[in-house]
């Protein structure tokens, strides 16, 4: 029989979407204030792969990641998806978001993002949220799974994680130092 042990540490992070660039100036603080000292963030990055959320955001439509520096308990990945979306809501202009911020949190061994949507490849994990592994770590890199969005899959995104995955690996050795939860990678991946 396995022994209970806690969740491995997380570091969370937020991928945004969002056409006015000018929008960063009011979320990030509102982030920061929320979710602590940024580890890393990525410069917002044109973003073309679906049509999805033209109307709503517009059509030239950029992507920008932060990631935090204070690990996380998984398992707070819900509450935190309620609170972006609630941030986003407030940050709104006659009903239409200015901002999509999508929490997630990265591993050693996986990348993991919470959803309102349900989808086959999606578990349940509480309060009307889901969560999806959306890049699982071998051979040196993280990787896509069958169901990873395309924008996830790209090598571009891929690197992203990949370098942060090298910051965040000794931080959460630090703050975690019990090794057999620091999964180099998973043997049955």
């Amino acid at each position: 029989m396995g022994k209970i042990k806690p969740p491995e540490k997380a570091i969370l992070f937020t991928a945004m979407l969002l056409s006015d660039e000018g929008i960063l100036k009011e979320v990030k603080p509102v982030l920061k204030r929320e979710f602590g000292e940024v580890l890393y963030e990525t410069n917002p990055q044109d973003w073309n792969w679906s049509n999805y959320y033209r109307e709503e955001l517009g059509a030239k439509i950029k992507r920008s990641f932060i990631f935090f520096k204070l690990p996380i308990d998984s398992s707070i990945i819900s509450d935190i998806k309620i609170k972006t979306n609630s941030i986003e809501e407030e940050l709104s202009v006659q009903g239409k978001r200015r901002v999509n911020i999508d929490p997630g949190y990265i591993t050693l061994s996986k990348v993991v993002l919470a959803s309102t949507k349900n989808y086959c490849h999606r578990i349940y994990l509480g309060k009307g949220i889901y969560g999806e592994v959306t890049l699982y770590y071998k051979e040196n890199s993280f990787k896509p799974h069958l169901f990873t969005y395309r924008d996830y899959a790209d090598p571009s995104t891929i690197q992203v994680f990949n370098s942060v995955r090298n910051m965040i690996k000794e931080l959460l050795t630090v703050t975690h130092p019990q090794k057999e939860h620091l999964h180099e990678e998973n043997p049955h991946c």
